[in-house]
């Protein structure tokens, strides 16, 4: 008798041998120990061990997004798009996909369905193992500059945000734990009606490095600069800025916001995480070779890489229901797709971003964000071993 057919046979009468009598016993174990060859001793283990529970099956539906290529896509798209939210992952996932399976591989039929149908729920619960504790926040830098409040007046009525060109601006410190002394800041300007945001870092936030970096930012914006909104920090609120506004050939509106109320400025403060910090975190950056650096990466790959590929969310209505308010927003979309839907911009400039966006490939500007990140950090810690020896 085999192996199998003995557990089989043992299966039988276990169960009548655990009911029956001791003399009934005696009888089975007999006949158990001549069919199958075992001795008495062993029988009775056998015989007595209690059967295992069969497993609960679990109610409701069988999972469907367990696949694990669906798994494997999803997590190699969040973690190359910087761990956006499910939303804009969601909104992402068109995008990505293509250039995906250029790098690793076309992907079934059946798993490309479920990317196409999953829902932002279902992406957070199969992205929760994954999730990484974020740092905590940083050192404010915002001195006021007194000098211009009366000649620069303050946002009290909305811009036409229909169209493009009206960008709100910010600075980030990369002070570390301390503004003591001089270091790097990072210049952060958005688009309120697109979304688009470029950054440039300037060394302290001298008038001249501001207005030096506001003028490179503005070649590289794809429409034309019609509203300049800023807070009340020196670095903006200087002659030099309000010169290079009142000669602009474009005369673009120059505006700060109320002071103390960031708020005013909410388009480019949240972009101060994305953009920013999510970067190069909370780092000390106090020497000025970084600044090439770091706007060699600025102005072309990371650049391309959150316009072109990243989905942000825009609020669509606000309304207050009782004590809370209910906010609406849009279907996330990159800046490169509202610009690309937007009437005021001309088919000549669209056809240049489009030829742009289809030569490019995000997984291949991720590498390369990778590799110039490397470089800046291993100069920043060289520098503070140096700086720790000295």
């Amino acid at each position: 008798m085999g192996k199998h057919e003995r557990r089989a046979y043992l299966e039988q009468i276990r169960g009548r041998y655990q009911r029956a009598k001791r003399a009934d016993k005696a009888k089975i174990l007999d006949e158990f120990c001549a069919v199958c060859g075992y001795h008495r001793k062993h029988a009775i283990r056998l015989l007595k061990r209690r059967r295992k529970a069969q497993p609960k099956v679990r109610p409701g539906r069988k999972p469907r997004f367990d696949h694990p290529q669906l798994l494997q896509a999803i997590r190699t798209i969040w973690l190359a798009s910087d761990q956006m939210c499910s939303k804009k992952l969601k909104a992402a996932l068109p995008l990505w996909i293509p250039h995906y399976e250029a790098e690793y591989g076309p992907l079934e039929p059946a798993v490309k369905a479920l990317l196409e149908e999953i829902s932002t729920s279902t992406l957070d619960r199969l992205l929760k193992p994954i999730r990484v504790e974020m740092p905590g926040k940083g050192l404010s830098g915002t001195k006021p500059g007194t000098l211009l409040k009366n000649q620069i007046p303050i946002r009290t009525d909305n811009w036409d945000i229909s169209q493009p060109g009206f960008v709100e601006a910010d600075t980030v410190a990369h002070c570390g734990n301390s503004l003591a002394g001089d270091f790097v800041w990072s210049l952060t300007l958005t688009d309120i009606h697109t979304g688009w945001t470029e950054c440039r870092a300037t060394w302290n936030k001298g008038a001249e490095g501001v207005v030096a970096q506001i003028k490179s930012i503005e070649k590289a914006l794809p429409f034309r600069l019609k509203g300049f909104d800023c807070d009340n920090g020196s670095e903006f609120l200087n002659y030099h800025l309000l010169r290079y506004f009142a000669n602009h050939r474009n005369k673009p509106g120059f505006t700060r916001s109320r002071p103390y109320k960031k708020n005013d400025n909410a388009h480019v403060e949240q972009k101060n995480w994305t953009q920013v910090r999510q970067l190069f975190g909370y780092h000390r950056f106090d020497d000025p070779l970084l600044v090439d650096l770091m706007n060699d990466l600025y102005a072309n790959e990371w650049s391309l890489l959150q316009n072109y590929f990243s989905p942000s969310m825009k609020l669509k209505e606000k309304t207050r229901v009782g004590s809370r308010y209910v906010k609406k927003y849009h279907d996330p979309e990159t800046p490169y797709q509202r610009i690309m839907d937007s009437p005021h911009i001309t088919k000549a400039k669209k056809r240049r971003l489009e030829s742009t966006f289809l030569a490019l490939n995000p997984f291949e500007l991720k590498r390369r964000i990778e590799a110039k990140l490397k470089l800046i950090f291993k100069h920043v810690s060289v520098t503070s071993i140096v700086r720790q020896r000295i």
